[in-house]
């Protein structure tokens, strides 16, 4: 995995394209929310949804009729273990249909609102690939996960469960907004957006003691929040540095938990993190930054404003004919985000 020995310490110059980063990101959030207050209160937050996600969110209810309608396509979709080896395909369809009428309003739902914040954010190309990445991840990890319970246990039932549903995306997409806006109150809950794949695994682990049911969609949920994380921590290609990953300590594996939690996690995650990258320690001249104190280019004021004008151009591009807000407010509105960074 690329640029990953510059995670085990901190490099001046890497640490400020890292803040800059960060900024362009908040700038782009500050946008798409600001743009979501100005919109009509009573129709923006169901209208609006993205192309992709559209299409995406047909195939899940087109998937779960044919399951519903044809019952004999569910070996041939879904995961279940003892057949993956011939029908390999599994590890990619399962997680494109639900089993039940609940699973794919949830899905659907789901899918449409997290779509319609991240996608303008990532791009379309980016927020499939992700769906894609975190998809089949997921499902292999849950294929090997339960042919090592069957070898432990001799319980068949690991073999012949069937597993299926989105969720484990969902759980993945949950982290991308941790991500971009991890200090963001969520409306009603009053929680912040960094808590929420957190707080989504701790309530589908104590369901999973009472139900079967919340017991097949845990492995799944706990996969998806991993591959999630994995990839947006390691594997995403930044446009705007050519680097990949996000390697900031506010990004980092054991920010999931309580903070008296962290002196035990981080040693445990730095175990995995030189597994994954080996123990190279790539230096910031690798990739063109300067780390000897003198001022990287693009530092000054000026050059920071045409980052964030670009990053202006670039989400209106976007959007395109489904922008958020009247073109008479674009210019107000662009002034009021720059004013906030």
């Amino acid at each position: 995995i690329s640029n990953c020995g510059r995670k085990e310490k901190t490099i001046s110059g890497l640490s400020y394209v890292d803040e800059i980063y960060h900024q362009d990101l908040r700038f782009v959030v500050t946008l798409l929310l600001k743009s979501g207050d100005m919109s009509s209160p009573g129709t923006s937050m169901f209208t609006n949804f993205t192309r992709l996600c559209k299409g995406l969110a047909l195939v899940l209810v087109v998937g779960h009729l044919v399951v519903q309608f044809i019952p004999a396509t569910v070996p041939y979709l879904a995961l279940i273990p003892a057949r993956t080896i011939p029908f390999a395909w599994n590890l990619i369809t399962s997680g494109y249909f639900e089993l039940s009428v609940y699973g794919v309003v949830f899905s659907t739902v789901s899918l449409l609102f997290m779509g319609k914040f991240l996608e303008p954010v990532w791009g379309s190309k980016e927020f499939l690939k992700f769906i894609f990445v975190v998809n089949f991840l997921t499902y292999l990890c849950v294929f090997v996960t339960a042919i090592a319970l069957y070898y432990i246990t001799r319980l068949e039932i690991y073999l012949y469960m069937p597993f299926a549903g989105f969720h484990g995306v969902l759980a993945g997409l949950l982290v991308g907004i941790k991500q971009i806006i991890p200090d963001q109150e969520i409306l009603l809950l009053k929680i912040k957006a960094k808590w929420l794949p957190s707080i989504m695994l701790i309530l589908s682990i104590a369901s999973s003691f009472f139900t079967l049911d919340s017991a097949a969609y845990l492995p799944t949920l706990i996969f998806g929040t991993y591959m999630g994380w994995l990839y947006l921590r390691y594997l995403q290609r930044r446009p705007e540095t050519k680097l990949r990953g996000d390697p900031s300590d506010d990004f980092a594996f054991s920010t999931f938990f309580p903070d008296f939690l962290r002196p035990v996690i981080d040693p445990v995650a730095l175990i995995f993190h030189r597994m994954l990258c080996g123990r190279s320690n790539a230096t910031s001249e690798d990739h063109g930054y300067s780390t000897s104190g003198a001022p990287l280019p693009g530092s000054d004021s000026a050059e920071a404003s045409r980052r964030r004008e670009r990053g202006a151009r670039a989400l209106e591009e976007r959007l395109g004919t489904e922008r958020l807000v009247p073109a008479r407010n674009k210019d107000e509105l662009q002034s009021d985000a720059l004013d906030s960074v």
